[in-house]
């Protein structure tokens, strides 16, 4: 029977601008308040409407990116691997994930201190294989590391692009051997990598990367992403999913989208696969 998927998500009260540590925020470029919270309630009710159970993160004074909860780690099976961030403005956020987790019954792994790892943002699986972003917040070694701890196949790919400076904001899968990806954001290297090993793979055009159309969210066959990507949408359709577009411009602002505000507390290896039917690919 199919296990119905789990999202954790937080309200965005405490949202906000406060410091720019990726080339999409600027403080001077402030986020609405209001509008902010309508975006997330809007991405919050797509996703109640299709069968979604959220569990809800409380917010926190002066962690403003707490909202993003697809760094608070990575969930496989019922092990939690809880974030260790680079960026000390984020390092706040880390005690309320695992706090979270523990109360909730995961059995909580925490990073070497050495390395940094940002969670589902730099950590995602298509199929069995995690496919593993690394340079410019998540190191290549906690990858091999959540690998070895997991026992799962770890794919690394350097991401070249600080614009992109996540995995899930190039790169997104949609089923076993498929998934959306950004080119532009990987190396050769990567780019190679991701055309071996899965077997569908979407390129998403630049004008409608920059609008974080990978960035998306995949319930079964719907796909929720922030608009401004209509050739990706018509693409999508033709191969058998739903596209839900939403305005998500506030979160934009931060460097986020749809992904960023969710994690699949099912375990991300979860996110699609398991019960579903073939891609109508040609």
């Amino acid at each position: 029977m199919s296990r119905s998927p789990r999202i954790l998500m937080c309200p965005p009260d405490y949202y906000g601008i406060e410091y720019e540590i990726n080339p999409w925020m600027n403080r001077e470029n402030a986020t609405d308040p209001t509008a902010s919270v309508w975006q997330w309630w809007a991405l919050h009710d797509a996703l109640r409407d299709l069968g979604v159970e959220i569990e809800t993160l409380e917010p926190v004074p002066g962690l403003p990116d707490l909202v993003f909860t697809a760094n608070a780690g990575l969930v496989f099976h019922n092990t939690f691997v809880v974030s260790r961030f680079r960026h000390g403005v984020r390092q706040g956020e880390a005690p309320h994930f695992e706090r979270w987790a523990r109360r909730h019954g995961f059995d909580v792994v925490d990073m070497p201190p050495h390395l940094h790892f940002e969670g589902a943002g730099d950590a995602l699986f298509c199929g069995s294989t995690l496919f593993a972003g690394y340079r410019y917040r998540s190191d290549a070694g906690a990858h091999q590391w959540i690998g070895t701890q997991l026992g799962v196949e770890v794919l690394p790919v350097e991401l070249v692009d600080p614009r992109f400076y996540h995995l899930d904001t190039c790169f997104c899968p949609l089923a076993e051997g498929a998934a959306l990806y950004y080119p532009g954001a990987f190396d050769d290297y990567g780019r190679s990598v991701l055309r071996d090993r899965i077997e569908t793979l979407i390129e998403v055009e630049a004008e409608e990367a920059v609008s974080f159309s990978c960035n998306a969210v995949v319930v079964g066959r719907s796909v929720l992403l922030n608009e401004g990507a209509p050739k990706l949408a018509r693409i999508l359709r033709g191969i058998g999913f739903t596209t839900t577009p939403l305005r998500l411009t506030e979160f934009i602002k931060a460097g986020g989208s749809a992904k960023c505000l969710t994690l699949r507390l099912d375990g991300e290896e979860a996110a699609s696969w398991s019960h579903a039917e073939a891609l109508a690919v040609h």
